[in-house]
């Protein structure tokens, strides 16, 4: 699962050329964590399968003579919500997670759902980084 999750993310960050010296965090939680975390910060009091927090949404401060890396963000993903997604839609758990983790990854390059043509144009981008990896929806 490790190797897949990090093919998902190599490949993701050559696609739209994230800079090799860019982090991104990945935790794999339950859904206990992350209803915490989802009403606590989008104030919905009940778990969800991905949340995603960017670090480059305000100004960067300038460092002097700091690390070069650069860090993107977090992506939180419940274990529990992403097995049940998974069933649900008659595909793999490896699969819901590369799906999810590519999602989490979007939303810190700036992506989003909140209308129809941003939701199309996500789930299109979403798709090309799977079929790069040759994951499939079956």
């Amino acid at each position: 699962m490790e190797q897949i999750l990090l093919s998902v993310l190599q490949k993701t960050a050559e696609v739209y050329g994230i800079q090799s010296h860019t982090e991104v965090s990945l935790v794999l939680a339950n859904d206990e964590y992350i209803h915490a975390l989802n009403r606590e910060y989008r104030g919905k009091d009940c778990p969800t399968d991905v949340l995603s927090f960017a670090l480059n949404e305000g100004e960067e401060p300038v460092v002097i003579d700091g690390p070069e890396e650069v860090l993107l963000g977090d992506i939180i993903i419940s274990i529990e919500t992403a097995t049940r997604q998974a069933a649900e839609y008659g595909h793999s758990l490896e699969r819901e997670l590369a799906y999810l983790t590519v999602h989490g990854i979007l939303h810190l390059l700036g992506y989003d759902h909140m209308t129809e043509e941003d939701k199309q144009e996500m789930r299109r981008e979403e798709e090309h980084v799977l079929s790069l990896l040759g994951i499939s929806r079956v």
